[in-house]
């Protein structure tokens, strides 16, 4: 990786006087000022700067990962418009300040002034602080710049997402890491020793932010020489995984979890299971899919791994972390490897879409219930035949409603213990 491009290119005035600030963090003394400096995300950066050079930025949500750049973007097409920008952060602002900010914007309209007001972690704000800022994003006394990690159709509002452009920002790739980790160690007067690069660059996981603080610790901890793979592990102690219990890291891993295993990728399975794990998941959490993916990816094709994944459940709650990824670990192995039928769901799925379709369909006569000489002289429970009293313990009469007689809901797959001759249905493809 070595003879990187310049990060950032010409240092303008604001870089310059950011240089004068030795205190403030890398990334901070680092952070463009230009849209044409900034390191990756070259589509949306296109459509920004055609939008901002038309005087039509319109107000948006940026949504991406840590440290891909939603803050510089914001404070960029702030200067770039020459529009006031008023900054506030989710996590700590309450309804008064969003008040607060939002009378300052009219006032600076009056005074014939645009203001940018950027949002960070917008998702944050609830229903009421994210209503509070409609009234004057539809009168345009401001637009709107919201920041956010998280999927903006669960997280922002319908009515304040419908008057905002949505812009995907994607993690940093590894070239784009390199540059800005190549330029932070040229910033510091670091001597990049070998592997420590690649090593900066892999464990930023495209955290922009992340890499270089993670470099000025490491710079800080080398001393005179060459700043090795070995500061950097030192400057990490642990590292972190990127894992939000409540966002979308949470649903993705969860989901390749379930895949894997009913995929029967034994090692894939583990290793989304150790992620989970690794980075707090809810050890409860973990059981209850294992629990519904043994009935709805295993079912009968081994009707023991229901067993097996509520014994884990249970094992793992009452042990807990960190000993419960024995359990947890066991139960994933036995799904994985297990054989494989959705004949329980795609059965339950058409018993269900009848249900729907055929509405309240009568139970038959002989199948109701007669517990009093009325019932019995309408004819209920009349006709009906006793399985025990039959050979084999089965009777051949109708169980369905009339309309429905015949239909088959349930068809095993040839991979399900069934005994055999149960059903007169035969695989049809259901099992997959």
């Amino acid at each position: 990786m070595d003879d990187q491009p310049d990060l950032f290119g010409p240092r303008s005035g604001q870089e310059a006087k950011a240089d004068l600030e030795p205190k403030a963090p890398l990334a901070s003394r680092l952070r463009p000022s230009r849209l044409e400096d900034v390191v990756g995300q070259e589509a949306v950066i296109s459509v920004l700067a055609g939008l901002a050079d038309r005087d039509r930025l319109p107000s948006m949500v940026l949504w991406g990962p840590p440290g891909s750049g939603k803050t510089t973007l914001a404070r960029i097409l702030a200067e770039r418009t020459g529009a006031r920008l008023a900054t506030l952060s989710a996590v700590s602002a309450g309804v008064a300040d969003v008040r607060r900010v939002l009378a300052e914007a009219r006032q600076a309209r009056a005074a014939g002034r645009r203001t940018i007001l950027f949002i960070d972690e917008l998702h944050r704000f609830n229903r009421a602080q994210q209503d509070a800022i409609l009234p004057d994003l539809e009168a345009g006394v401001i637009t709107l710049i919201g920041a956010t990690t998280e999927n903006p159709s669960f997280e922002i509002n319908a009515p304040l997402l419908s008057r905002s452009r949505v812009f995907r920002l994607e993690a940093l790739g590894e070239r784009e890491m390199a540059i800005i980790v190549a330029r932070g160690a040229a910033a510091l007067g670091a001597d990049l020793g070998p592997g420590s690069l690649e090593l900066l660059v892999e464990v930023a996981r495209g955290d922009a932010r992340s890499g270089l603080n993670t470099l000025e610790v490491a710079f800080e901890l080398c001393g005179p020489g060459p700043l090795l793979a070995s500061h950097v592990e030192a400057a990490l102690q642990h590292r972190h995984l990127l894992y939000d219990r409540a966002g979308d890291q949470h649903y993705d891993i969860v989901s390749a979890l379930i895949k894997s295993i009913r995929g029967s990728d034994a090692d894939a399975a583990l290793y989304w299971l150790a992620r989970m794990l690794e980075a707090g998941e809810d050890v409860n959490f973990v059981a209850r899919r294992l629990v519904i993916l043994a009935s709805e990816d295993v079912g009968l094709a081994d009707p023991q791994a229901l067993q097996v994944a509520v014994a884990a459940q249970q094992a793992a709650h009452l042990v807990g972390l960190p000993e419960a990824f024995h359990m947890l670990a066991q139960a994933t192995l036995h799904l994985a490897l297990a054989p494989k039928s959705n004949s329980v769901k795609t059965g339950y799925q058409r018993a269900a879409g009848a249900v729907r379709e055929s509405g309240n369909l009568a139970v038959p006569a002989h199948l109701r219930n007669a517990p009093t000489a009325l019932a019995r002289e309408m004819g209920h429970a009349r006709g009906y035949v006793y399985p025990h009293d039959q050979p084999g313990g089965v009777a051949a009469q109708t169980y369905l409603p009339e309309a429905i007689a015949g239909v088959h809901f349930f068809i095993p797959g040839e991979r399900d213990r069934v005994p055999p001759g149960s059903t007169p249905a035969t695989s049809d493809g259901a099992d997959r």
